[in-house]
């Protein structure tokens, strides 16, 4: 049940950064045609600096929508799991059922005293 959740969550992800990326796209080009013109015009090539951080989101969000993100990202998460595993260990250990009841017997001495 939670991976067709999760899988529906994707799909979503996924086509929301679609649908994202025709907005963002069409704001990407004129941004390109009336920063060229402007460049131009005025002789002067910094004018056309802003495409460079509005290309890499352009990219990025290409990437997302309609490339090799998501299986480059599971790809390192499965290296993760497979090779890093100790970073994924929560501090001081899992959790006993001593810690829950202690935070449970806390929980109700609080809800007790008011």
């Amino acid at each position: 049940l939670q991976n067709l959740i999760r899988e529906r969550q994707t799909a979503v992800q996924i086509a929301w950064t679609r649908e994202f990326l025709k907005y963002f796209g069409t704001f990407f080009g004129l941004a390109a045609a009336v920063l060229t013109t402007g460049a131009v015009k005025r002789k002067n090539p910094a004018v056309l600096l802003p495409m460079l951080p509005l290309s890499f989101v352009f990219a990025y969000q290409y990437d997302m929508g309609y490339g090799t993100l998501l299986q480059r990202i599971k790809g390192e998460a499965e290296n993760i799991l497979d090779t890093e595993s100790t970073l994924l260990e929560f501090p001081k250990g899992p959790l006993t059922f001593e810690d829950l009841e202690k935070i449970r017997i806390s929980q109700s001495n609080i809800a007790t005293e008011k």
